[in-house]
């Protein structure tokens, strides 16, 4: 056996992973062990647990040998994989002493039931589950922020939250966490279903229904069956967090067992200890929670909304108002949402730049629209909008509304990228706006066109906002403007 503490033993993962065994049988379970869990083989490391997935374009099966070289020492595979090449496994296995192969039905779900196994070995762990169609990530963060004051926190690293980021993200837990936070995204039916089953949260908050992957789902009423899907596993002392102001907070509601927590703007200060003070515009939000003024850094009424939404976790698991001011004033914006900051253009003038490229859907451009409707004090907006996709047939539509509620904002500039974006730039023009651009296309080529109408029109004072899904990369934008960003290379 290695000299390490393996994260599950033989038996859990046999028994957690049905219709599992090794090769080699009993010989091999005294060389079981691993440290660690990916699914691709560039990150494998000694003693990974490399779990090779099986998608439309590529079988994670071609870089078993690879795997093995760089020091895995247990690797699933699928039956029917082993079943087309068991002699080559079967070799792989004698020649690798240190070296366990499990075969399964299935990687992925071998994946999330050896995920959901490892979980119930830390029963005294407080999980929290976070989804929505926007603003998860934020919000999560938000959570974690607020609960690091009196908790040692495990949670989502970044956006693994997915059918394989999930079941990867649970691995972090130790002995020595108290709570864990973990998001939930979805792109398709039961996804949500699936991975609750693997965290099986006592306590879930969702933030909004949107009509974020509409394309897959059909419609707003799938997108919600699905997502209150995080409820499925809380017990009645459990407690489910649905946004108040939602329009299916009563269809999220329906079916839960433990208690629901409604929490937003429509909350009364009385049950929420939540007291709005002034929207600051680019400088953001100040509230007050029991007394304790909170200054938040990130703008927009929205990002308000998420950090109720911390508010009402941290209540409930018994943070004070002094920690939920401190969780909340640390909490620094989430890379690409909402990122705000004063930038020099190649031109020489200074301008506010709002980075909002990670992602997209009709209502979080409404949102930010909404936002930049909102401000004063600044001189030109400069309105960068990019395809908005996984929409389906609701695209061209949807498309279309962002761009009127854009020219309602008012801005100087409005460019359009992408060919979903055509439809934005014909109803613009059938406003009568005139002052819009639009660009074809995602390439290099239309970052450049966007970024000389950027220079040839920006001015001492004004606002920059690129907001589009994260496929359109509008980030690229940024240097070919910036001098600071030319600079830093």
């Amino acid at each position: 056996m290695r000299e390490f503490e393996s994260l599950m033993t033989t038996e859990e993962i046999l028994s957690g992973v049905k219709e599992s065994f090794i090769i080699g049988g009993e010989s091999k379970k005294n060389y079981f062990g691993f440290s660690s869990v990916v699914t691709d083989s560039r990150n494998v490391s000694e003693n990974s647990l490399f779990v090779p997935l099986v998608g439309l374009a590529q079988d994670g099966h071609k870089y078993v040998d690879s795997a093995v070289e760089k020091g895995a020492s247990v690797i699933f595979i699928n039956r029917s994989e082993y079943d087309k090449n068991s002699e080559k496994y079967e070799s792989l296995s004698e020649r690798n002493m240190n070296l366990c192969i499990v075969v399964v039905p299935d990687t992925l779900r071998a994946l999330q039931q050896a995920a959901g196994a490892y979980v119930e070995k830390f029963p005294s762990l407080v999980k929290i589950g976070i989804t929505g169609s926007s603003g998860k990530t934020t919000t999560k963060e938000m959570v974690v922020s607020v609960l690091k004051q009196k908790y040692t926190v495990v949670y989502t690293q970044g956006n693994f939250n997915s059918e394989t980021g999930l079941p990867l993200s649970v691995f972090n837990i130790r002995k020595e966490h108290e709570v864990g936070v973990f998001e939930m995204g979805m792109n398709r039916v039961d996804e949500i279903g699936e991975i609750s089953a693997v965290l099986k949260p006592k306590y879930a908050l969702i933030t909004n229904i949107g009509s974020a992957h509409i394309g897959i789902l059909g419609s707003r009423e799938n997108i919600a069956a699905e997502k209150r899907k995080i409820f499925d596993y809380i017990p009645e002392d459990g407690v489910a967090f649905i946004p108040a102001e939602d329009d299916f907070a009563d269809f999220l509601g329906k079916g839960v067992q433990g208690k629901i927590t409604y929490y937003g703007n429509s909350v009364p200060a009385s049950e929420s200890s939540v007291h709005f003070v002034k929207d600051c515009g680019l400088e953001g939000t100040i509230f007050k929670i029991e007394g304790e003024v909170v200054y938040l850094k990130n703008p927009g009424i929205y990002n308000y909304r998420n950090a109720l939404g911390a508010c009402a976790v941290g209540r409930l698991l018994g943070i004070s108002a002094s920690q939920i001011k401190a969780g909340l004033e640390e909490f620094e914006p989430v890379d690409g949402r909402m990122e705000t900051r004063k930038i020099r253009l190649k031109t020489g003038v200074n301008v506010t730049l709002i980075k909002d490229c990670y992602n997209a859907n009709p209502e979080s451009m409404m949102n930010v629209l909404d936002f930049c409707s909102s401000l004063e004090g600044i001189n030109e907006k400069i309105l960068v909008l990019g395809d908005m996709l996984e929409l389906g047939k609701d695209s061209a539509r949807e498309h279309a509304k962002v761009a009127e509620k854009a020219v309602k904002a008012k801005p100087g500039l409005l460019i359009l990228i992408g060919e979903e974006m055509k439809r934005g730039y014909e109803a613009a023009v059938k406003v009568g706006f005139v002052n819009s651009k639009y660009i074809p296309g995602r390439d290099e080529n239309a970052m450049k066109e966007a970024a000389e109408s950027i220079l040839n029109f920006a001015k001492e004072g004004d606002m920059v906002l690129l907001k589009a899904s994260h496929g359109i990369a509008l980030e690229r934008i940024i240097p070919i403007i910036s001098e600071e960003e030319n600079q830093n290379g």
